[in-house]
């Protein structure tokens, strides 16, 4: 079971705004771009970058078309009021919502920086603009200037709780555990709330606590909007809490509740590919998978049917699936978004490990003190036999006392390697404590 990869996107997700999408008062795959092929601007610019149009699945939710009723009435309101800069950042949340759904971030994110820029330009203490600039950064893997944008944000508002959310993550992702902590503690004081509980529970997780990470998240899907996009996501993150701790019967039955509102909602059907992949139904995992991957271009359903064919023995599929991973991510990157952790993560479960090195090695520069960098490395520097090296990523990875069982297993075959067999053995014990289903 992949866990890692699970905590990685839960990760990426918290990085988009949920709270303030009730604000624009809309409910809540590939496809064409309408207009130019690119939203990028490296300059400021008052103009606003069209929807990316859905098609497929996706363009049949009802929600679809009051989305581009709503776009264009603002867009209307922009062209009375050019200097109002609340229409332009209710066009930003429309593109942050959109972009959650659809999965088309490459589009996306440049798209929204260009209308925040846009706002910036004419009001450079914008707190809005500034905060959302600081989520899509984080969305972007751009962690440390998506720190930096939420302080700055923070300066502005400080009794703000979503600009707390972004510091949570922000922190997170640098590696500044205490830090990100304190932060959820101000974002709940300020706003109990299906974000607040949500990154609650992510903490609660990477402290190894996950009975107590289950409940946090159980309270952020009584907060959602029965139904809402919100909600479903709070839903499906319950559903991958499950997982983790080798509970696919109630992991199973939240991403089925979740398709029964949400019928094109990928992310579940990826829940239940997996849930069938724990239990060896591999044919139907895959049926899942490229279900899902046919309505988001998300890489992750990808890379696990590349895993699949290789549990499956066919080695040449899953060889040609992983290269068309890495081209996806390729094309992510152009977009300003940093996938070096993704990359390395990747080669290495392709025998790359040349090449999961220079990647792995590249995000370490970056987040010495994040976890998640860490277990990726130490487990390049296992399969290459360098154990000394192994080791010292190893340890920084278990800095917060992580029960994930992933880590554990891997932590506990790098200290049988080097010959402590009694702590590679109690690690394989708590592996196992955590998820008694779960092998490496």
């Amino acid at each position: 079971m992949k866990t890692l990869l699970i905590l990685k996107k839960r990760a990426l997700l918290l990085s988009i705004p949920i709270l303030m999408i009730g604000v624009l008062q809309i409910s809540c795959t590939k496809s064409s771009k309408t207009g130019s092929e690119t939203a990028a601007s490296t300059t400021p610019t008052m103009e606003i970058p069209p929807l990316y149009e859905r098609r497929g699945e996706l363009a049949k939710a009802e929600e679809w078309q009051r989305t581009k009723e709503k776009v264009e009435e603002i867009k209307q309101q922009i062209k009375k009021s050019p200097g109002d800069v609340k229409p332009r950042l209710q066009i930003a949340m429309i593109y942050l919502a959109e972009a959650r759904i659809t999965g088309e971030h490459p589009y996306y994110y440049p798209a929204i920086l260009t209308i925040l820029d846009g706002v910036l330009a004419m009001d450079y203490k914008n707190f809005e603009a500034t905060t959302f600039k600081a989520s899509v950064k984080m969305s972007q893997h751009q962690f440390a200037e998506a720190r930096e944008l939420a302080e700055k944000a923070r300066q502005l508002n400080p009794n703000n709780a979503y600009v707390y959310g972004v510091l949570v993550g922000a922190n997170v992702e640098l590696g500044n555990y205490e830090e990100a902590v304190a932060m959820s503690d101000k974002m709940q004081q300020l706003k109990p709330s299906l974000e607040s509980y949500s990154r609650a529970s992510y903490l609660r997780e990477i402290y190894g606590q996950y009975p107590s990470s289950i409940e946090a998240m159980k309270l952020a899907v009584v907060a959602g909007l029965p139904g809402s996009e919100p909600q479903c996501w709070s839903k499906n993150i319950l559903g991958q809490l499950y997982e983790t701790t080798g509970q696919l019967a109630n992991a199973e039955q939240q991403y089925k509740e979740i398709l029964v509102m949400r019928p094109s909602y990928a992310f579940a059907l990826g829940g239940l590919a997996r849930v069938h992949k724990a239990r060896k139904e591999y044919d139907k995992a895959l049926v899942l998978l490229d279900k899902a991957a046919a309505i988001m271009p998300e890489f992750s359903f990808h890379e696990e049917m590349a895993e699949i064919y290789d549990l499956q023995g066919d080695k040449e599929k899953a060889q040609k699936k992983y290269a068309e991973v890495a081209q996806m991510l390729d094309e992510d990157a152009k977009s300003g978004h940093a996938v070096d952790l993704e990359m390395c993560k990747l080669y290495t479960q392709a025998g790359k490990l040349d090449s999961a090195l220079v990647y792995g090695l590249k995000e370490y520069k970056k987040r010495p003190k994040n976890i998640d960098v860490n277990h990726a490395l130490a487990w390049v520097y296992f399969k290459e036999n360098n154990i000394k090296q192994a080791q010292q990523h190893i340890q920084t990875a278990l800095r917060t006392g992580s029960k994930n069982p992933e880590l554990l297993q891997k932590a506990g075959a790098i200290e049988l390697a080097s010959g402590n067999a009694g702590e590679g053995n109690k690690l394989i014990a708590q592996a196992k404590k955590t998820n008694p289903q779960f092998t490496l």
